[in-house]
């Protein structure tokens, strides 16, 4: 395995390791807008970027168990025991996830989810429940893949992560503008495909690309050297348990953040508008979730890395906020959602004010991240999971109040909710985080 020594960090090295990542969450950010602009191009696109929104959202939700498998891999995986006991404990996760995500869709339990709890209207509702039998595969793919990442962040093979994204992105073109081109299938359903058959490309690339270092793992004799760690499915579970319940309220807010918007003002609208909002402003997002990772590969045991890294989060913010409040005020989003993303006018005046309201989130992402860094290097979970069920509960209190008391669009409501979660949650990891560091960093 290749180390990195944390008193030789410097910030040319961080950018090193941490722009493969970046560039990897840049391309999975050009899906959104990528999707959405095939999208709107075909038939019913109000429709079908509501339901692909909403199918999106619920996958998203059966996602989340497994999304936080690279953070554990990177922070966890010292040798073949390690190695051994958590890709068991994530094939039994994925199983779980899958066999969930199947019950979750089966036509009785989704009539009461889309019909009766979000209200969706019969068509999108139906365009919906295909786009998620699509979708199926989609979570265990992205475990199996996020696995495997965290894989090759461990041996600090980062391009490769970055690799296996562009094969990623290019099977989803291929498979959009193949359906765009040659086919009438209905948008929800285009997105879906693309999205499932990419995302198990990537899966694969992942593995094989990891091939070498797995087998230098697999290679080591089976009795533990003095000082390597033991690692038993109670340890991991007690590590991951509150990383995965993390994942899942954080993606969890996603439907009900689609029932409030389907219950406001300008109902389709807010459902086909947030998901290419969310697109635009998860490109800047993605250059501060790339830091989670890299902070957890970089810390070093004693924190010895972490003044760098926080002068490099420093800079990261502010350069990605002031970016996209440069497209955000100025006549670049009416550029952005009418030319590139394919939206009509009128949904363009939906996007604009969420957009600006969001321009902010992507500098409290990278604190977010980079506070996660510290705990999880700690092996402190539990105030992430804390701090996360703050943020899901304030984003549906303030969308109760701003669609039902202060009669806001949807979409509006949706962007000033999540602005204030991740403010609070931002805010009370604090004292943990500050709590870490001064035991460590005055030792």
């Amino acid at each position: 395995m290749k180390k990195m020594e944390n008193n030789q960090l410097s910030h040319k090295r961080i950018f090193l390791f941490w722009m493969p990542l970046a560039a990897t969450w840049l391309m999975m950010s050009a899906e959104g807008p990528l999707l959405a602009a095939v999208i709107a191009r075909l038939l019913e696109p109000k429709a079908n970027l509501a339901a692909y929104g909403v199918a999106y959202a619920i996958a998203l939700f059966f996602e989340a168990p497994v999304i936080m498998m690279m953070s554990a891999a990177t922070a966890l995986i010292k040798n073949k025991q390690t190695f051994l006991k958590l890709r068991r404990f994530t094939y039994g996760l994925n199983l779980l996830v899958t066999l969930a995500m199947a019950i979750g869709i089966s036509p009785p339990v989704f009539r009461l989810l889309a019909m009766d709890f979000m209200g969706l209207p019969p068509h999108v509702a139906e365009l919906t429940h295909k786009a998620l039998i699509i979708l199926l595969p989609w979570p265990a793919a992205i475990g199996y893949r996020r696995f495997y990442q965290g894989v090759l962040i461990r041996a600090h093979f980062t391009r490769r992560v970055a690799y296996g994204t562009v094969i990623r992105l290019a099977t989803m073109a291929l498979v959009a503008f193949g359906f765009y081109f040659f086919t009438e299938i209905p948008g929800a359903i285009t997105g879906a495909t693309a999205l499932t058959t990419a995302v198990c490309a990537e899966a694969l690339a992942s593995r094989l690309m990891a091939q070498q270092f797995v087998q230098s793992l697999l290679s080591e004799p089976d009795s533990e050297s003095p000082g390597s760690p033991a690692l038993n499915f109670r340890e991991i579970a007690q590590f991951y348990y509150p990383l995965a319940l993390t994942s899942m309220l954080g993606l969890g807010v996603n439907p009900i953040v689609s029932f409030f918007m389907g219950q406001g003002r300008f109902p389709i609208e807010s459902l086909a508008v947030l998901p290419v909002v969310n697109s635009l402003v998860f490109i800047f997002r993605s250059l501060g979730l790339a830091f989670q990772e890299t902070g957890i590969a970089l810390m070093g045991d004693h924190y010895q890395g972490y003044r760098m890294l926080r002068q490099f989060a420093i800079a990261l913010g502010g350069s990605i906020v002031a970016l996209l409040a440069l497209i955000a005020f100025t006549p670049a989003a009416h550029f952005w959602y009418q030319t590139i993303s394919g939206l009509s006018p009128e949904l363009t005046e939906f996007a604009l004010l969420p957009t600006q309201i969001l321009a902010i989130i992507p500098g409290f992402t990278l604190l977010l991240t980079f506070q996660r860094a510290v705990l999880v290097t700690a092996k402190h979970t539990r105030p992430v999971t804390f701090a996360t069920m703050v943020e899901v509960t304030t984003i549906i209190l303030v969308l109760l109040i701003t669609t039902r008391y202060f009669n806001m669009i949807g979409v509006t409501g949706a962007a000033v909710a999540y602005v204030l979660g991740r403010l609070f949650a931002n805010t009370l990891l604090m004292l943990p985080f500050n709590r870490i560091l001064a035991d460590h960093l005055n030792t």
